[in-house]
């Protein structure tokens, strides 16, 4: 079965950390890049971090530098992290994880909310 589940979100104040898990069953998460998305209120969903099947990362200019992804692969089930720190207001979103930078448009997660205070 093909799910993704992500969780770790939180409120948490200007300048913190998060670190977000993203929980994807099924086999082909496992030979696919991953990514991180997010989406504000009236903002289009953006992807934020990614992850190739050669380890290789990329970052949105938005969190260069502050945000760190990471995946530990598995036939059945794969995980992928993203470290969040010196958070920012601007980081306040809904987070998302899925393949990237096409996405399993019908496995879209609930995601997790990320509020940071200013």
């Amino acid at each position: 079965q093909v799910q993704l589940v992500e969780s770790g979100g939180g409120l948490v104040e200007t300048g913190g950390s998060l670190r977000l898990t993203c929980t994807a069953s099924g086999s082909l998460f496992s030979t696919s890049t991953m990514g991180w998305y997010r989406q504000s209120p009236g903002k289009e969903r953006e992807l934020v971090a990614r992850i190739g099947t050669d380890g290789v990362t990329t970052y949105a200019n938005t969190v260069q530098g502050r945000f760190r992804i990471s995946i530990s692969r598995g036939t059945a089930r794969t995980m992928v992290f993203l470290q969040m720190n010196s958070l920012k207001p601007d980081d306040t979103a809904v987070y998302y994880c899925n393949t990237a930078p096409f996405v399993q448009a019908n496995h879209w997660g609930q995601g997790t909310q990320v509020t940071v205070g200013s």
